[in-house]
């Protein structure tokens, strides 16, 4: 975590005191927040933040993509996929491989360091035959 989220996150467990602070985040009730919860206030806090961020208009925004995109963060600042896989709870490390598959821009890196030295690294765009036909699918 970011070192400002981290003092944020202590004066909040000490505002909490000892006893409540076994539930980070409670619920009105003071009870820990279900998944529903959870996922309300993710989808009523990217509702506003639609309203001053447009390009969130065409993004999802759910748990799972910010799972995802803090899986990635990590990958990406070279922590372990083991330990990533420990830290989102997968059973296997072959589950979080996933998450690597799915990163276009780690793999245009990769891509690009196996460019043969003496060819022209290019990118594929497609012809409007082919987009037409994309399109009506």
């Amino acid at each position: 975590m970011a070192k400002p989220t981290v003092a944020i996150l202590g004066a909040w467990i000490k505002e909490q005191g000892k006893e409540a602070s076994k539930i980070l985040f409670p619920s009105a009730r003071g009870g820990a927040l279900s998944s529903d919860s959870v996922q309300y206030l993710v989808t009523k806090y990217a509702a506003a933040a639609r309203k001053t961020c447009p390009s969130l208009l065409q993004k999802p925004v759910s748990l799972h993509v910010l799972r995802h995109t803090a899986a990635m963060e990590l990958l990406q600042a070279g922590v372990d996929r083991a330990l990533i896989a420990l830290w989102l709870g997968h059973e296997s490390v072959e589950t979080t491989q996933i998450y690597l598959d799915a990163d276009l821009a780690l793999k245009e890196k990769v891509l690009a360091k196996t460019t043969p030295i003496k060819s022209k690294r290019r990118l594929y765009r497609p012809d409007d035959e082919l987009l037409a036909f994309l399109k009506m699918l």
